[in-house]
């Protein structure tokens, strides 16, 4: 995997292959091809600065900066595709490539946000309708970049942040149809082969086979890249690898209970309601709080038993007694 970083002169560059689990912490790019890519042999030949796909590069690095990112990766010129041996690995890679990444950008370069939205909520912003009706909506290759890293953030074409993954699921889940569940993070086996394939569905890709091999990721499936078969011979390949996997490992039991990584307790997730007071889920701070035992829903001035510290009871009828 090759990285993007800047040199001293604050100039894009490529980096090292790196291998294994020797990849720094790096950002990644989230994007619909258009006019003008910069492309792997661009930046060997150190051109492509004037070509209208820089900005997106030149929109990544300065993001990762920000967030105290060194390394950045951009699928467009990162990958040699004129070696069809580097193309095969990176697709077969891509998921993990997109799940790995400290940060994803999303840049929407059909979505243009001014500053005068900042004083809109959500659903009430100008942008919002051609958020919904972006490209980026409709590309295949975009499924497994919503899907696969923990962190999705989205800009628009003036590299203003629109949202996260996070705060706009619910834009995100009526326009693509995916569940919530499986935007928060929950296992792929935990949704039935047609569902996730039904997620392709109202896709679309430029060569008709990557409609299949954009699935890769989604059903862990690595096979060979047979540009040229077509769409439907391709689709066979994949359900005949797919049935090759054990049955135990297309689908999670169903004791399986997400964990929340902002409490690190498990049966729900980070986006939903939790008390910035006391840090527990399923209340909001200004519920009442017993400053005696610091829990939720009594005053400190109501019993509570000094054997057990815990609220409702007097300790002569503790069960620890």
């Amino acid at each position: 995997m090759r990285l993007l970083q800047h040199n001293d002169k604050g100039d894009i560059h490529l980096t090292k292959e790196y291998l294994g689990d020797d990849v720094p912490p790096y950002a990644i790019l989230s994007h619909t091809w258009g006019v003008e890519e910069v492309s792997f042999k661009d930046l060997i030949d150190t051109k492509g600065e004037d070509k209208f796909g820089y900005d997106k590069i030149r929109f990544c690095g300065k993001q990762a900066l920000r967030d105290g990112l060194q390394y950045f990766w951009v699928d467009t010129c990162c990958i040699d595709k004129s070696s069809s041996a580097e193309l095969q690995e990176a697709i077969n890679c891509m998921y993990r490539w997109y799940r790995d990444a400290a940060k994803c950008y999303v840049y929407l370069a059909d979505v243009s946000k001014s500053a005068s939205d900042v004083n809109y909520k959500p659903s009430r912003q100008q942008w919002m309708p051609a958020f919904r009706n972006s490209r980026w909506f409709t590309r295949g290759w975009t499924l497994q970049e919503l899907i696969a890293p923990a962190s999705v953030e989205f800009f628009s074409k003036e590299g203003m942040k629109l949202g996260t993954k996070s705060s706009l699921e619910e834009t995100i889940r009526e326009t693509t149809g995916i569940p919530s569940d499986a935007l928060r993070g929950s296992p792929l086996p935990n949704f039935s082969i047609l569902q996730r394939m039904s997620w392709i569905e109202r896709r679309n890709t430029t060569r008709a086979e990557d409609k299949a091999y954009s699935l890769f990721g989604i059903f862990d499936i690595q096979m060979p890249l047979l540009y040229g078969e077509g769409r439907e011979k391709a689709f066979k390949r994949l359900q005949a690898e797919i049935d090759k996997v054990p049955k135990s490992e297309l689908s999670v039991p169903r004791t399986y209970r997400p964990k929340c990584f902002k409490c690190q307790k498990f049966g729900h997730y980070a986006n939903e309601v939790h008390c910035f007071k006391c840090g527990e889920h399923g209340h909001y701070a200004t519920e009442v709080h017993c400053y005696h035992c610091g829990k939720v829903g009594h005053y400190a001035n109501e019993v509570h038993c000094y054997e057990c510290g815990e609220h409702g009871h007097y300790a002569r009828d503790c069960p620890l007694r």
